[in-house]
């Protein structure tokens, strides 16, 4: 069960999720759950529904693949591009007539931006710079990590 809730939350299948268990565990640190998190947490996907643009998780990833969504400048249409500190995301134009979006700017799902996350005003446009690597501690839901860790831990 709180493998299903991290599939879930970050709309994944479980061949993606055992990809990141697997890069994950072959960075050394401490704990492979948390950089398999700040991993999750850096998709843009993920940054565009973490920054109030979309609605949904599954409504931020269509916003990416209708190439609503500009990287450093550049469209990017892959879900799950990583986002890396000084990367600035921003909305195009039609992207800001989206329903989703429009949707999101009327009744935004999240209360605040996450820390790692600023954002800035030029013009009608906004902008989001991720100022900082995710924390473990920044994911919006509650799951037991030793659970995770459990399930996954034949994986290499």
């Amino acid at each position: 069960l709180e493998k299903q809730k991290v599939m879930f939350n970050y709309g994944l299948r479980e061949s993606q999720l055992r990809n990141y268990v697997t890069k994950s565990k072959k960075i050394k640190t401490a704990s492979w759950v948390d950089t398999m998190i700040i991993a999750l947490e850096s998709r843009l996907d993920n940054v565009v529904f973490r920054a109030n643009w979309a609605p949904s998780t599954p409504a931020a990833r269509q916003m990416v693949t209708h190439k609503h969504i500009k990287v450093n400048g550049v469209t990017v249409n892959v879900p799950g591009y990583q986002i890396k500190p000084g990367d600035v995301i921003e909305i195009t134009d039609k992207g800001a007539k989206s329903g989703n979006y429009l949707q999101a700017k009327v009744r935004p799902r999240i209360s605040s931006v996450p820390a790692f996350l600023t954002k800035e005003a030029s013009g009608e446009k906004e902008k989001i710079k991720m100022v900082a690597k995710p924390l473990a501690e920044d994911i919006p839901f509650a799951f037991e990590k030793r659970l995770v860790i459990e399930y996954y831990w034949k994986v290499k």
